[in-house]
């Protein structure tokens, strides 16, 4: 059984990537009044969801009910590690491996197909990316080839949720309406506006975005590809 926090930031992950869902649809679709999953996520009340209520929102994003509280359905072969500690430099963190495509093109609709897989990653090697803790982390495929040669279509990319809110230069998952896309984010220190750009000088950039107009799912710590 995974733990509580590390339940509710599954949750919270699921939501922030689904296409026409917030806190008040999921309270809705067990019943709930429209603050009970906010609370839930937010304040950790309740402690855990209703079994009933589990299983309902599980199998509404397509993913195990273990990911939301229930005991493991299956044992697994590697430790689970929720969170960094200084004994936990040798354990394994799986790292959820969500069926999303994040384009590195003109945007990539956002399906319900969530969790398809986990990656398991040494927790030491975590810790020389990010602080963040792993309940944070997941990892997308891009698609496309606007970030070329930086990025390449069917690269895999981990993403550190908790960096969605602290900008700074770097390369960023992003959210317009129905899409995701990865793109490269640069701050202008004089009026901390935001340019939008694609590595692959083919394809368009955007100046001087406020951060309030742009959606941010978080940021690229590490990139895979095939050679």
């Amino acid at each position: 059984m995974l733990p509580n926090e590390t339940v509710r930031k599954r949750l919270e992950n699921l939501i922030r990537l689904a296409r026409d869902d917030d806190y008040a649809s999921v309270s809705a679709l067990i019943g709930k009044n429209h603050a009970y999953i906010q609370q839930f996520i937010q304040r950790g009340v309740p402690q855990r969801l209703k079994e009933e209520d589990r299983r309902t929102i599980a199998g509404y994003f397509n993913v195990p009910e273990w990911e939301l509280g229930s005991p493991f359905e299956h044992p697994r072969t590697s430790p689970y590690v929720s969170g960094f500690s200084d004994s936990s430099d040798s354990g394994i963190i799986m790292i959820p491996a969500y069926n999303i495509r994040a384009s590195a093109g003109f945007g990539a609709f956002v399906e319900r197909e969530w969790t398809e897989d986990y990656m398991p990653f040494k927790s030491r090697f975590l810790k020389k990316l990010t602080q963040s803790n792993p309940d944070n982390l997941s990892i997308l495929t891009v698609t496309g080839d606007s970030m070329d040669p930086t990025l390449s279509d069917q690269d895999l990319i981990l993403v550190d949720a908790q960096e969605a809110g602290l900008i700074s230069d770097g390369i960023y998952v992003i959210r317009n309406e129905e899409t995701l896309s990865v793109k490269r984010i640069s701050v202008n220190p004089a009026n901390g506006l935001l340019s939008i750009k694609s590595d692959n000088s083919l394809y368009e950039s955007w100046p001087d975005c406020k951060i309030d107009d742009i959606q941010i799912i978080g940021k690229v710590i590490w990139a895979g590809r095939n050679l």
